[in-house]
């Protein structure tokens, strides 16, 4: 299997290793298997690539476990927060408390979740999942953000994903927020509808833009197909997506399924940029 192109790769991206390329059939087939078989084939990667940390290289115990030095550098995000954009607040200001930009500016999302910040090891770890083939993280990341979004899931009658633009898809051959979303759907017990959203156009990346760009660049960007209207009407959704910077993506995606007719659209990510807490 090819690496994926180093055009697409992003400052800070950790390289595949040859060993990780080598197995990288088996760890996007692994992702995919009944929870029964699962077992066997990770211990078969762990048998052909030995566990490490995906941000060091120090070996672990575990396929996708961290060394404790980069653990204690991921910050996971917890309350307090804004309850519709989930920001964190620097000290509690009661139940239900919106953030200035909320109330502001109420997003077309109703509510968003993040498991952690974007920063120290957390970049190169989403760098390793997107590009570098490190699929078999998808698990480590969906319990992460199974807690902080479990009231999300609880409330959800469907999960879904960010599509890609199939172009993009063809490049790289996988979804990493469809990876995320099936996960976080199969251990809620929830239908994972990858169908009742798609890109209808291919669109830049984000990276680099102001928030303005970013709006205009995803504007229209998502549409919900007739055949998935009768899915979306009066559901609660939940949208799933890898980083939230801007949140422009997330609401570019949560408007068409609210003109289709859905009853709830929340949002759950990995990780978060926070400007300031």
């Amino acid at each position: 299997m090819a690496i994926p192109d180093p055009s697409d790769w992003r400052p800070g991206h950790v390289p595949a290793s040859a060993a990780t390329v080598a197995v990288a059939p088996l760890l996007h087939a692994a992702v995919r298997l009944p929870s029964a078989l699962r077992a066997g084939a990770a211990a078969l990667v762990d048998l052909v690539l030995p566990p490490s940390c995906p941000v060091c290289r120090v070996p672990t115990g575990s396929t996708g476990g961290l060394c404790m030095e980069c653990w204690h550098q991921v910050r996971f995000l917890k309350r307090p927060w804004c309850e519709r954009l989930g920001t964190p607040f620097p000290y509690d200001l009661g139940e239900g408390t919106l953030s200035a930009a909320a109330v502001a500016t109420p997003p077309a999302f109703d509510r968003a979740r993040s498991a952690v910040h974007y920063d120290g090891p957390v970049p190169d770890l989403v760098q390793a999942f997107k590009y570098a083939d490190r699929t078999d993280l998808a698990p480590t990341f969906a319990g992460w953000m199974l807690r902080a979004g479990a009231e999300l899931l609880a409330d959800a009658d469907l999960v879904t994903a960010v599509p890609l633009h199939r172009s993009r898809l063809f490049r790289r051959r996988f979804n990493q927020a469809g990876l995320l979303a099936r996960e976080i759907a199969r251990r809620g017990g929830l239908a994972f509808r990858p169908e009742v959203v798609v890109r209808a156009r291919a669109t830049a990346a984000q990276v680099g833009l102001s928030r303005e760009g970013r709006e205009a660049n995803v504007r229209g960007a998502f549409r919900v197909p007739p055949s998935a209207k009768a899915t979306v009407a009066g559901r609660r959704i939940l949208v799933i997506d890898d980083v939230m910077t801007t949140g422009a993506t997330l609401e570019a995606v949560a408007r068409p399924l609210k003109r289709a007719g859905a009853a709830r659209v929340d949002v759950l990510t990995l990780a978060r940029v926070v400007q300031s807490l």
